[in-house]
């Protein structure tokens, strides 16, 4: 059988906010994913409703990442009708089920969203070369409530890293302390050599896509808002990145403005 030119090199997801931050940084501002996270944002999103909106995005963003992230592989499989034609093979492109996955969730506003990845990865993949760990760790604060640091407070890791894509989903990108130290331990602490540090959010922020990049410049960012909103008018107006020492998207305790709130509290209607 000839194969189909068409299916050799399959496209990839597009549609993604032009912006200088560099090419390792992906904001995904459909308006699909936009209004959910819209809603998502509202003070009047509670319980069941914020769940299951947060679910249907990190769903979302799956598609879109593992389309650009994950290696693929060339493939000549039978369908139905090759009982019937001699042609009736797809020939072409698709992701390669058999490569090591890690889906890091970062308690606790990672939790849902990797529990989420890893299930559905588990489908996508051969589930022997999928895997979540769990990493716990919290904000440190100074008197006056500013972020002054993390603190991990322990981690369930699973084994080695070489050669595996390590996804970890966060839903807000606010300072970049977490990550970098989530990183950090992936590079440091872990054997082996990771394929690839994915962060995949909803909402990041300038200041979180500086510090992530400083520090882990081979590390791919993917999000669907850039929250810029206490920056000034004119900066406002101007390309994403374009100025990006006068953006600012963290208020005074390093909240992200426009933002959504505490989504660690709401995701697990727990207020301490």
């Amino acid at each position: 059988m000839h194969p189909d030119a068409q299916y050799q090199h399959l496209p990839r997801p597009f549609g993604a906010l032009e912006h200088d931050y560099g090419e390792h940084v992906h904001i995904l501002s459909q308006p699909y994913a936009m209004s959910l996270l819209t809603e998502l944002c509202q003070p009047t999103t509670h319980q069941p409703r914020f769940n299951q909106i947060l679910e249907h995005l990190y769903e979302w963003l799956l598609t879109a990442v593992a389309s650009r992230e994950l290696a693929t592989r060339q493939v000549d499989l039978p369908t139905r009708m090759s009982a019937f034609h001699p042609e009736g093979r797809y020939v072409g492109e698709e992701i390669d089920r058999a490569q090591k996955v890690v889906v890091a969730s970062v308690a606790r506003g990672g939790i849902l969203p990797g529990a989420r990845w890893f299930d559905t990865l588990n489908h996508l993949l051969e589930p022997s070369g999928v895997r979540q760990d769990h990493i716990f760790m919290e904000r440190k604060t100074g008197p006056g409530g500013q972020v002054i640091g993390v603190e991990t407070s322990g981690s369930k890791i699973g084994g080695p890293v070489e050669d595996a894509t390590v996804f970890i989903p966060d839903p807000m990108g606010a300072t970049g302390g977490s990550m970098v130290e989530t990183m950090r331990i992936y590079q440091e602490q872990v054997e082996g050599t990771p394929r690839r540090l994915v962060s995949i959010h909803l909402i990041v922020t300038p200041e979180f896509i500086q510090r992530v990049m400083t520090a882990v410049p081979d590390a791919r960012i993917y999000a669907i808002r850039l929250d810029r909103g206490l920056s000034a008018p004119d900066v406002l107006d101007s390309r994403p990145g374009s100025r990006w020492s006068e953006e600012r998207g963290l208020n005074e305790v390093q909240y992200i403005v426009p933002g959504a709130g505490g989504l660690g509290e709401l995701m697990n209607n727990a207020w301490v």
